[in-house]
């Protein structure tokens, strides 16, 4: 949950790296889609299952700022969709 020292933020895109196997990037946006915040996550089995949820809450201090407005609007559009759609902590 969304605290003074945290802002919540959705899912918006789920990408492999293409410089490392097995890396997955998560990429979480703020329903006006003008800040994200990135998540690597490395998998290091098969039976390595880590549930990716709906929302974090993440630092400010750890938030970018999205420039290109074409970007903004597809990160906007997705995580309203997504806030619509799910609980925070829902597993997707």
């Amino acid at each position: 949950m969304e605290t003074e020292e945290t802002v919540q933020v959705w899912l918006v895109e789920r990408t492999y790296s293409d410089d490392e196997q097995n890396l997955i990037i998560l990429t979480y946006a703020t329903p006006d889609g003008s800040q994200y915040f990135r998540k690597e996550r490395a998998l290091t089995s098969s039976a390595d299952v880590r549930e990716t949820t709906a929302a974090v809450d993440a630092d400010p201090t750890n938030l970018g700022t999205v420039d290109e407005s074409a970007l903004r609007e597809q990160y906007a559009t997705e995580a309203r969709r997504m806030a619509a759609e799910h609980e925070p902590d829902d597993a997707i």
